[in-house]
């Protein structure tokens, strides 16, 4: 099968019908198969009685319901691992996304990329609420992960299955998929595509996000650049520490043996020993994260590498 849509919803039910006739007009024009997959994230609505019955009239549409509202990453991974297409397409079920866009990213993946983004550069949001913050998120992730992009939150994005095969998710991952797929060797691209204001329904993202945001985003950090190599991180930490708490030590030696100075109610001093030990601690932790990796790759044959061609036998 060529192409997979996968679209987490949750409470939908008014977006649905609108939403697969116009996904069938598009995929009708393409050339391969492709299928609809719908992932209901616990709605409480009617959504999924929606789906059984477009499910009917649609033989492309197929319908996945988790038990409870799991978040958006979880309901994408669940579609994920039900789709059957050579290519993987990501889209929003609130009708904001445009699926005439999707030749265009198809167009993009065959150029020679594995991942392409789509960039809502008219956003019909508003402002404040909405666009600065994305602005602001779109900045920092692109300068931490190293993958610039414009738009990170735009959930319309095709995908390469053997990329999405080496990428777990987990958590509220979903936003950070192409510096993923960039962590695991993938050509990321990003295109322009439409953006409708959303005419029902209710929105589920909201500025509570942002503390969610920035803290997956440490995560993603580190799984790019140390994910096999923690001692360097917290081993860094740990050596700067303690060497400054050692020369501070050092200093305060000399200070008392030499100069006779008094070390009594001296917060230097506290600040010395404090160091010292945060840094054992830090060195501690980079170590125990080594053994934690290599049980990780060790046990599950999991291997620090990815083929992406061969030739020959």
């Amino acid at each position: 099968m060529r192409l997979s849509v996968v679209v987490p919803v949750h409470d939908e039910e008014a977006n649905l019908p609108e939403l697969v006739a116009r996904l069938e007009a598009v995929l009708a024009g393409l050339d391969g198969g492709s299928e609809i997959i719908v992932v209901d994230d616990g709605s409480t609505d009617g959504t999924f009685a929606a789906l059984r019955r477009l499910h009917a009239e649609n033989p492309r549409l197929r319908a996945i319901r988790l038990r409870t509202n799991f978040g958006q990453s979880a309901a994408l991974a669940a579609g994920f691992d039900a789709a059957k297409g050579e290519v993987v397409v990501t889209m929003d079920g609130d009708l904001q996304n445009d699926p005439a866009d999707i030749p265009a990213l198809l167009a993009r993946l065959d150029e020679g990329y594995d991942v392409v983004s789509g960039w809502r550069r008219s956003r019909q949001d508003p402002f404040w609420r909405r666009r600065l913050p994305s602005m602001l998120a779109n900045w920092l992730i692109s300068r931490v992960t190293g993958v610039p992009l414009h738009d990170y939150g735009c959930a319309l994005k095709a995908y390469r299955r053997e990329v999405l095969d080496h990428v777990e998710l987990y958590g509220e991952m979903h936003r950070f998929l192409p510096a993923l797929a960039k962590w695991v060797g993938a050509a990321v691209a990003e295109v322009p595509v439409r953006h409708h204001p959303r005419r029902q329904g209710r929105s589920k993202y909201g500025l509570g996000r942002t503390p969610r945001v920035l803290l997956d985003l440490l995560t993603v950090k580190f799984m790019m650049s140390y994910w096999t190599r923690p001692i360097q991180i917290f081993g860094l930490i740990g050596l700067v520490s303690a060497i400054a708490g050692l020369g501070l030590a050092a200093v305060l030696t000399y200070q008392r043996l030499f100069l006779d100075v008094p070390l009594a109610n001296r917060p230097i001093l506290l600040l010395a020993v404090l160091l010292i030990f945060i840094g054992i601690q830090f060195v501690s932790i980079g170590l125990l994260g080594e053994m934690v990796v290599r049980t990780y790759h060790e046990s599950q044959r999991k291997p620090i590498y990815i083929v992406r061609e061969r030739l020959g036998a």
